[in-house]
């Protein structure tokens, strides 16, 4: 099956910018991650959406692959996006011997790891407060039997006698511009600059090997959702003990069932009856750290706002505590008895005696 056209995959335009893909990868990230989404094919469609924000996301690849498609990102970093490696070693270290010697930066040294991404879910109230998750990656990891080493025991590593440990070989050639020398990737040795003469066993001689890590991961207090989190060194191992790539974390925060946060404050609403909005009265609100009460005064309308002072969201880097606001919402009652309706009928005649505000309204545009 084709793969579909990564713009498409986020719902946006080719021009979008870097806040816009980002903004819609949050939104269907929160729509389709399989610990929160009841939608089929959850899972498929989530590493679908974390594919297209990998490379739209990434100026470099997004670049490439505007161009090439979805090949783009793959291709090598060579000339222009080209990788002119598969030429025998000669197109490319022709044109670095014109354009001044470019060397390559792999001689004699290890390769570094690829980096990762994975995304993490967590309540508003770990969120709000800090926690820690254990997260499961199937990834490659450095040998243990070996060390990275790729052999045996360190005695069965030898340097390069072709390349003499540089990893590199200096090549003579004749073109029309005359002789030049030029270099390329030793062909005994793969740029390593060592030969390994008896294997590791466990990793045959890459020094790593594929399996399923288990990583604990803080989740700092005050987190906000779509935040990343970096683990330097957490990523995959590099081949013959080079370095570890590092891990990407994406922090998704499932919605909570009344609050609403906003920077480092929190909203909600509260219902009250009639009663308590035009007597007043002492209400239960809850918070993120237990239950407070709160004054309600007489005559309360619908909608207006109280603040909690020091109930919302501390930030790790100010130290600041936000606010909780409520917003009170009076609920009508909706069925009477004989006795609560005499009571409205009452309080209905004693409002008719008072001059409304849409009396006053009348009387001010009759007099002007």
């Amino acid at each position: 099956m084709a793969k579909r056209d990564y713009y498409d995959v986020l719902g946006v335009s080719k021009t979008a910018t870097d806040d816009e893909i980002k903004k819609a990868y949050r939104n269907l990230a929160k729509k389709y991650h399989p610990d929160v989404s009841t939608e089929p094919n959850a899972e498929e469609k989530f590493k679908e959406i974390q594919e297209a924000y990998e490379v739209l996301s990434d100026q470099q690849k997004r670049e490439q692959y505007n161009q090439f498609g979805h090949e783009g990102p793959t291709m090598g970093q060579g000339f222009g996006g080209f990788d002119f490696g598969g030429f025998g070693g000669g197109f490319e270290d022709i044109l670095s011997s014109m354009f001044g010697g470019r060397r390559s930066s792999s001689s004699g040294t290890n390769t570094c790891g690829n980096d990762l991404r994975t995304t993490v879910t967590v309540t508003f109230e770990e969120a709000a407060f800090g926690t820690e998750k254990e997260i499961s990656i199937n990834k490659y990891e450095t040998c243990s039997t070996c060390s990275g080493l790729g052999a045996e025991s360190k005695s069965d590593i030898e340097v390069c006698p072709k390349c003499r440990g540089r990893g590199r070989i200096v090549q003579e050639q004749s073109t029309l511009f005359g002789r030049i020398q030029t270099e390329a990737v030793c062909p005994n040795c793969g740029g390593r600059g060592k030969i390994i003469k008896k294997k590791c066993s466990t990793c045959n001689g890459a020094g790593r090997v594929k399996k399923l890590s288990k990583i604990k991961v803080k989740i700092p207090s005050g987190i906000e959702d779509g935040q990343g989190l970096k683990l330097s060194g957490y990523g995959e191992a590099g081949p013959s003990g080079g370095i570890s790539g590092d891990l990407y974390i994406n922090v998704i925060v499932k919605p909570h069932e009344i609050f609403v946060r906003d920077g480092l404050n929190i909203y909600m609403e509260m219902p009250i009856t009639f009663s308590q909005a035009a007597l007043g009265a002492t209400i239960t609100i809850p918070t993120l750290y237990g239950n407070v009460d709160m004054k309600i005064p007489a005559g309360t309308q619908t909608g207006t706002k109280f603040k909690l002072a020091n109930k919302g969201i501390t930030s790790q880097r100010s130290g600041n505590t936000g606010s909780q606001y409520v917003a009170v919402n009076v609920v009508t009652p909706t069925k009477l008895n004989a006795e609560q309706k005499d009571l409205f009928n009452k309080l209905s005649r004693t409002n008719e005696k008072a001059e409304s505000i849409f009396d006053k309204i009348k009387k001010f545009f009759k007099n002007n």
